[in-house]
C-alpha cells in the first residue's frame, strides 16, 4: 500500500478524491481528478485517491497526475491506475463513522482512516446525477457540489429545462422522446421529431437526455440521418431530447459558492470549430479547441449572462459550483442551454479558466470548494 493511503495523523482535513465511474465520461473524470490532485494543497489537506472502475469497483489508485492525463490521444482509465486488480475500498455505512476500509481477497481488511470530505470528480450517470450524492448522504460524509435533487435535475436535460422555464429563464425549443415511445411505436416517435423539425427547421440536434461531454450527440440535417442519430443517442440513454439549432454565439459562465452566496465569473465564448460540426468530445478534449476568456461582450451583455447564470444556479438549488451554458442569439437575447453541476476541471476546461480570469487561481478554486463542503453538513438540502 502506498504512503498516499496510510492513515494520517496530521490533524489536517482528509479529502477523498473520487473519480472514474461507470459512465461514458470515465476517462474525462480521470483527467479532471488528475488536475485536482496536482493542485490540491498538501500542506493543508491529506488526500486519499479512490477510483471507480468502469464496472463499478472502488479501488485504491495512484495519485500521480502524469498518469491521469490524455497522452498521444490515449484516454486514461482507473483500471490502469489501480494498485490492485481485485482490492476494494468500502465507505462507511454508519453515519456515526467516517472510517474507510480497504479489503483484498485473502487478507485482513485494513482501516484507511477517517475521511472528512469527498471531492466527487465524476461526470455523467452514476456520479453527477445524484446517485453518488445519495450514497454519501447515507454515509454521513460531506462532499463538494450539489445535493441529490440538484444533481439529478442538472443531469436530466428535460427536467432541467422544465425547472428553468418555471423560474422564468429563457430556453430554446425542444422535444423529448421517452424510452417507451421509441420502443412501442418508432414511427409515431419519428413523426414527433419530424413535426418538431417542420415547426423549427432543420438541422436538429439529437441528444441523450442524461449524458455529458457531448457523447451521443448528432447534428441531423434531414430525415435520412434521423434513425441513426436516435440509435446513437439511445446507446447512451434510452430517453432522448431533440433541440433546434439556435443561431448565435455560444457563451459560458461559471458560478462559485462564496461565504456570502453564489457569484458569477467572467463569461467565456466558444468560437465556431472548423474541423467539427459542433463543439463535440473530440473538439473539447482531443483537439483542444479553445474558448475565448473573457468573452468579447458588452458590459450590459456580461452583466446579463452573469445574472442568468446565478439565477439558474439558484433555480435548481445548486451548491458549490456550476457551469452555465448559453446561446447569445442574433436577436441579442440570451437563451440558457444547460448547466453542469460538476463541470470539467481539466487544465483546458472552461470553468477553471473563467475563474482564473476572474481572480481565483486553480488551487484557490479547489480550496474554496473544499471549504464550502466542510462548512455544510449532510442531510436534507
Amino acid at each position: 500500500m502506498s504512503s498516499e493511503t496510510s492513515t494520517p495523523s496530521t490533524g489536517k482535513p482528509r479529502v477523498a478524491v473520487v473519480f472514474g465511474g461507470r459512465s461514458s465520461e470515465h476517462a474525462i473524470s480521470v483527467v479532471t481528478a488528475g488536475a485536482v490532485l496536482r493542485a490540491i494543497d498538501r500542506t493543508k489537506y491529506d488526500v486519499l485517491p479512490i477510483g471507480i472502475t468502469a464496472d463499478g469497483r472502488w479501488a485504491l489508485t495512484s495519485a500521480d497526475p502524469e498518469r491521469m492525463a490524455i497522452a498521444d490521444r490515449r484516454l486514461p482509465s482507473v483500471e490502469d491506475l489501480a494498485e490492485s486488480a481485485d482490492g476494494s475500498v468500502l465507505l462507511p455505512v454508519d453515519p456515526g463513522s467516517r472510517e474507510v476500509v480497504y479489503t483484498e481477497p485473502g487478507n485482513v481488511p485494513k482501516a484507511l482512516g477517517d475521511v472528512d470530505v469527498v471531492f466527487p470528480m465524476l461526470h455523467g450517470p452514476y456520479g453527477e446525477d445524484g446517485t453518488l450524492q445519495g450514497l454519501l448522504e447515507l454515509s454521513g460524509v460531506p462532499y463538494v457540489g450539489s445535493g441529490v435533487l440538484a444533481s439529478a435535475v442538472g443531469m436530466d436535460k428535460e427536467y432541467m429545462k422544465r425547472v428553468f422555464t418555471s423560474f422564468g429563464l429563457p430556453v430554446g425549443p425542444y422535444e423529448v422522446i421517452r424510452p417507451h415511445e421509441w420502443d412501442r411505436d418508432p414511427a409515431a416517435a419519428r413523426k414527433k421529431i419530424v413535426d418538431f423539425a417542420a415547426d423549427h427547421g432543420w438541422p436538429v440536434f439529437v441528444k441523450p437526455a442524461r449524458a455529458g461531454s457531448s457523447f451521443g450527440i448528432t447534428k441531423v440535417d434531414d430525415l435520412a440521418g434521423l434513425d441513426e442519430a436516435v440509435e446513437e443517442a439511445r446507446s447512451h440513454d434510452p430517453k432522448i431530447i431533440v433541440e433546434s439549432l439556435l443561431r448565435g454565439r455560444e457563451i459560458e459562465c461559471g458560478v462559485l459558492e462564496f461565504e456570502d452566496g453564489p457569484r458569477a465569473s467572467v463569461p467565456a465564448e466558444i468560437p465556431p470549430v472548423t474541423a467539427h460540426d459542433f463543439y463535440d468530445f473530440e473538439a473539447k478534449y482531443i483537439d483542444s479547441a479553445s474558448g475565448m476568456v473573457p468573452a468579447p461582450l458588452t458590459e450590459e451583455q456580461t452583466a446579463r449572462v452573469q445574472e442568468l447564470a446565478v439565477r439558474a444556479f439558484e433555480a435548481v438549488s445548486c451548491e458549490g459550483l456550476v457551469r452555465a451554458d448559453f446561446f447569445l442569439l442574433d436577436s441579442g437575447e440570451f437563451v440558457i442551454n444547460e448547466i453542469n453541476t460538476m463541470p470539467g476541471f481539466t487544465p483546458i476546461s472552461m470553468y477553471p479558466r473563467m475563474w482564473q480570469e476572474s481572480g481565483v487561481s486553480y488551487p484557490e478554486l479547489v480550496d474554496r470548494l473544499l471549504q464550502a463542503a466542510l462548512r455544510r453538513s449532510t442531510g436534507l438540502r
